[in-house]
């Protein structure tokens, strides 16, 4: 497939999981790809080589989605190296499940910092390089939308800000022509939210299919956003969830 033939892509926290699969996905649709990562090296490298491999082209930038001037940099890297960006996927994210009375104000911060703040900045500064006609996907959550799991109070809250950040954004870059859609994934398949985790059983539970997705489910909806076929959708909040919110 070569829907995104010639054109540059960033994902940020894109070293395993979701952030992977969707690095892959775009780079066999033809996209070039940078990503980003926090701290795992081997893991980014990784990514990057399974593209080569399939005659991609990818480069892997270390930045902590919670450092502003890390992040900046990364958007200056990732255009130096690859040219001006088409696509944005902002999907590096964390979350701390324990109860909210028991949350400490510096793993409130961390969460906040990376899942709006660092959406925030990434953003802005990848607007400064994004061809008219571009994409800017989020990676947010069902539970931004419905909140259903308890332990992820300040966890949806930061999705549900993601949520309202694209449909704002969307009407001040529509002139150019630029998408912006926030896409909700469901219980998905991760190293932090394994189907055989101590967590898994009620968001099975609350799915109309009763299983836990695939990263490459979630990596299919974020490259048809990214093409061409979706230029008429913008502002749009669009569920991965297996049922989880219907």
């Amino acid at each position: 497939m070569s829907k995104l033939k010639g054109k540059v892509a960033l994902v940020t926290g894109a070293s395993r999981g979701i952030g992977a699969a969707i690095a892959k996905r775009l780079s066999a649709d033809g996209a070039n790809v940078a990503i980003t990562y926090a701290k795992d090296a081997t893991a980014a490298s990784a990514v990057v080589k399974a593209i080569e491999a399939n005659g991609g082209k990818a480069v892997a930038i270390q930045a902590d989605a919670a450092d502003a001037a890390a992040v900046k940099n990364a958007v200056e890297k990732a255009v130096a190296t690859l040219g001006p960006l088409d696509i944005l996927v902002n999907n590096a994210g964390t979350a701390i499940p324990k109860k909210f009375e028991d949350t400490t104000l510096e793993e409130l911060d961390r969460v906040i910092d990376i899942n709006i703040r660092g959406v925030f900045v990434t953003t802005q500064a990848a607007l400064k390089h994004m061809n008219d006609g571009g994409r800017i996907i989020i990676i947010g959550s069902c539970v931004g939308e419905r909140m259903m799991t308890p332990g992820l109070v300040p966890y949806s809250a930061t999705k549900g800000a993601v949520k309202m950040f694209a449909q704002g954004l969307s009407r001040e870059v529509g002139s150019r022509g630029i998408t912006v859609n926030n896409i909700q994934p469901g219980p998905i398949d991760t190293d932090l939210n394994p189907a055989a985790g101590d967590w898994a059983s009620p968001q099975k539970a609350a799915t109309a299919l009763n299983r836990y997705g695939h990263v490459d489910e979630v990596a299919a909806l974020v490259a048809f956003v990214a093409g061409p076929e979706s230029s008429y959708i913008t502002g749009a909040n669009l569920t991965v969830d297996g049922g989880t919110n219907a």
